[in-house]
């Protein structure tokens, strides 16, 4: 009975974003509602749900590499951190390399796809991407080893595909590629959620924000760390433009518009070595969230991924 009435709790919080009942609470009596709330919800989604994990082996402007795997199976999203450091976290990790059957790219920018190519040649691995990117792989100096062509996988924005254990549905996302996209990712009753260098969060975007258990989202920049800083005009009209990198304030007002009650846990990516620190950006998003009444640690679990060194690993029910 108890179990019944969780579910009919999560499917009305599916629909109806929590910052719209947050405002409502007030802290005290509220809190602990809402994290007993919280309590109950997991415990019983648990019940149904398999185990994935999750892995980020880098994020930011240095490299790039998130590793999702179930059971039996694991991919990889974008491989732009060097193949040889890669190599190594996996064993300090104990990933076998040979485990990983899938790749996931979003866009062509090299930080992304750096070692795609020797990564996909060296393990016989297909990569996913639309097929701009891929044209943009193929015309990029800095992917030195070329994907073969029997390994070329496209992927359109919207349209769901089968890899492996996993249902795909990439999305796209405003930035100054060729072309981008996020990736919506389903198995074993677990949603998952990665956008990463989003220049503005899109209608269709939020759609897929509203759907996540668990989400990956980029917190590039401090806007007046940009403006304040030594980068060139032309550069910082670029990071801040609508092609170009989510601030820590977009991101935290995305997740206030857009989060749910099934949301769990919240991955802070691409951070700006130079127009960011990871307090900050922390601190930011959780001062955003707690002026709705939103409170990082009780109403999900927030961290920020490391730029050059593993983040992880963690288990996703």
């Amino acid at each position: 009975m108890l179990v019944m009435w969780v579910g009919v709790g999560a499917f009305h919080s599916f629909f109806v974003p929590l910052a719209l009942r947050a405002k409502v609470l007030t802290f005290g009596k509220a809190q602990i509602n809402l994290a007993f709330r919280s309590l109950i919800r997991t415990f019983a989604q648990n019940l149904y749900n398999e185990m994935l994990k999750f892995l980020s082996f880098g994020s930011g402007s240095s490299g790039n590499c998130y590793l999702l795997s179930t059971e039996k199976d694991t991919l990889l999203i974008d491989v732009g951190v060097g193949l040889r450091g890669l190599k190594k976290d996996c064993r300090d990790y104990g990933v076998s390399l040979s485990d990983i059957h899938h790749v996931l790219v979003t866009h062509d920018h090299a930080d992304h796809i750096k070692s795609v190519g020797s990564f996909s040649h060296d393990y016989h691995v297909p990569v996913y991407a639309t097929r701009k990117v891929h044209e943009g792989i193929n015309r990029n100096y800095c992917v030195t080893q070329k994907i073969a062509a029997d390994l070329v996988r496209c992927v359109e924005p919207g349209v769901s595909v089968t890899v492996g254990d996993f249902l795909v549905t990439p999305f796209s996302v405003p930035h100054d590629s060729s072309d981008n996209v996020g990736y919506f990712i389903e198995a074993g009753g677990v949603a998952f959620c990665i956008i990463t260098d989003a220049g503005i969060v899109t209608d269709d975007m939020k759609g897929y924000i509203r759907r996540a258990q668990y989400l990956v989202i980029e917190a590039n920049h401090d806007v007046e760390m940009v403006q304040s800083g030594p980068y060139p005009q032309f550069l910082k009209s670029r990071i801040l433009s609508a092609s170009g990198h989510l601030s820590n304030r977009d991101c935290g007002l995305a997740l206030i518009e857009n989060m749910t009650e099934q949301l769990r846990y919240v991955w802070l990516c691409h951070l700006s070595e130079e127009n960011n620190h990871p307090e900050l950006a922390r601190k930011t998003v959780e001062g955003l969230l707690r002026d709705y009444g939103i409170i990082a640690g009780v109403d999900f679990q927030l961290e920020v991924l490391k730029r050059t060194t593993p983040t992880g690993p963690f288990e996703l029910r």
